[in-house]
């Protein structure tokens, strides 16, 4: 018999596997003899009584052997095989390139940015020396953003896909198999990099290529739909082209407006990157003053309405870095990462603002959002006073509306550079977030005689922009391809249809999945 149950688990002995298999067999029941075998499913922390503990997902395989024999996916050889143009090396173009040679095509991978190692150089001198190169930075380059910028896997979309396949996929090219049970799993910066090599090793030892530096230029259509992708580098041939760009690739949608292809602008969410120390995070969210050292730096997820306006938190980092993501000279991007162990000293995360259709000028122009989000970029720039300092301003003092004296210790690079954020966010915008984060405190108090998550010991930086794409690129709900142009899949964050590291994955799959039904027939 096979049986699941819940098994619940104090800090003290979370790594204790003894400790463990005692509390599955008292809480389940079953005689010692009788059970074969038991598999964690999933782990996760539940901190909403007074004490902090474990809560695991068990199966327990009475009388019976379970199957141990882990998943494999059939990577055959693909060198001679009918050609897909894939463009874009970050999760949704590396998965659907292996999703590919699963199905006996080969993947011609193109990425206008260099190799996880090479990117390296580039990074360093946008934190040191504020120098962006536009076509190798925190967002283009191998991986695509969630490279350099955490690798949380968490993700809501089930329903979209095998999240499990992805996990495993991750796991067989390196990542720690922690990651196929906890509830929200974390690969880290520092790890990441190894992992995307393996899986660009995967494609070419299959006979797929990947090409760096290799940026579209065009795209040549014909009558019958794709012909081929023009780029730096020449011409590449194919019936088929997967365009998973990624949310800054701003030139592509550029591309396709002058080539007449349908656009539409969609909403995204606007705000700041908000930092505090992670001691208070972990005592507002712990319930005690020194975080247990079985636990993890505790992460937060908030959400309020303000005047019928989504005001919430995204993509949370503990221990984490806010990090310059521009793409060009003269804007201001920050995003957030965290290393594998999550250790260093502060706490951030995106809050934004749901930005409508409505709040802009000439909605029905494609572009318009795109323009309104790279207007504040350049606003942000100009007001941080150049070589990428980040405006910025104390939580309390930004709803007082009060111009911070100084600004706390903190984990950007490049600098800050005191300001009022109501001259660099939309009125709405600003408003909207200072009507939030009072009641933001509400929700997470500190406890006695200790600040909690309403403090001036935050700082908000601004800004956060890139939250999802500005622009939707239009596809058939059932072939996937867009409605205009036979062979040509619009795919993940850059299409509009994406939002993290595993639901691009997912999205990248299901595109090589719709590029087979279309060449096959």
């Amino acid at each position: 018999m096979i049986k699941e149950i819940e098994v619940v688990i104090s800090p003290d002995y979370i790594f204790n596997k003894d400790k463990i298999t005692d509390q599955v067999i008292r809480q389940s029941g079953v005689k010692p003899n009788s059970l074969k075998h038991y598999s964690i499913r999933k782990r996760s922390i539940d901190a909403r009584g007074k004490n902090v503990v474990y809560r695991l997902k068990v199966v327990l395989y009475i009388d019976e052997n379970p199957l141990l024999e882990q998943q494999r996916f059939a990577y055959q050889h693909v060198k001679d095989a009918e050609v897909v143009i894939v463009v874009g090396a970050g999760p949704a173009g590396l998965f659907a390139a292996l999703r590919l040679i699963e199905l006996g095509l080969k993947p011609v991978v193109i990425e206008r940015g260099k190799d996880v190692k090479q990117r390296r150089r580039d990074l360093a001198a946008i934190n040191k020396l504020g120098v962006v190169n536009p076509e190798s930075n925190y967002c283009f380059g191998e991986g695509g953003a969630g490279t350099y910028s955490d690798g949380k896997l968490y993700t809501r979309s089930n329903k979209r896909g095998d999240v499990n396949k992805m996990l495993q996929i991750f796991v067989d090219h390196g990542a720690t198999e922690d990651i196929l049970i906890d509830a929200r799993p974390h690969i880290g910066t520092n790890k990441l990099p190894q992992i995307i090599q393996g899986i660009r090793e995967t494609i070419i030892t299959s006979g797929g290529e990947v090409h760096f530096d290799t940026k579209l230029e065009d795209i040549l259509i014909d009558s019958q739909g794709i012909k081929a992708a023009v780029t730096n580098k020449g011409t590449i041939e194919g019936k088929a082209l997967i365009l998973a760009t990624g949310h800054s690739a701003k030139d592509i949608y550029y591309l396709l407006d002058r080539k007449n292809i349908l656009l539409e602008s969609k909403p995204f969410a606007l705000g700041v990157r908000i930092e505090h120390p992670q001691e208070i995070i972990d005592q507002s969210q712990y319930h005690c003053e020194i975080r247990h050292e079985n636990l993890p730096p505790s992460y937060y997820s908030l959400v309020e309405q303000v005047g019928g306006r989504g005001v919430f938190s995204f993509c949370m980092c503990p221990g984490g870095i806010i990090a310059p993501c521009a793409t060009d000279e003269r804007e201001i991007v920050v995003n957030g990462w965290s290393p594998s162990k999550r250790n260093n000293p502060f706490a951030n995360s995106g809050t934004v603002v749901q930005v409508n259709l409505s709040d802009i000028e000439n909605p029905e122009s494609p572009l318009a959002m795109l323009e309104f989000q790279h207007a504040v970029e350049k606003r942000a720039f100009q007001i941080g006073g150049g070589d990428l300092k980040a405006p910025a301003q104390r939580m309390v003092d930004f709803v007082n509306r009060k111009i911070s004296s100084d600004l706390p210790e903190n984990s950007y690079l490049p600098g800050l550079s005191s300001a009022d954020l109501y001259e660099v966010l939309p009125p709405f915008v600003a408003k909207s977030l200072a009507g939030a984060l009072p009641v933001f405190g509400k929700k997470m108090a500190g406890i006695k005689g200790k600040p909690g998550y309403f403090t001036n010991d935050a700082v908000l930086v601004g800004v956060e922009s890139r939250t999802s794409s500005a622009v939707r690129i239009p596809r058939d709900r059932d072939t996937l391809q867009h409605p205009q142009v036979a062979g040509l899949f619009p795919c993940a964050e850059g299409a509009g249809y994406a939002g993290g590291i595993i639901s691009a994955a997912i999205d990248g799959q299901a595109c090589a999945d719709g590029v087979y039904k279309f060449l096959k027939g």
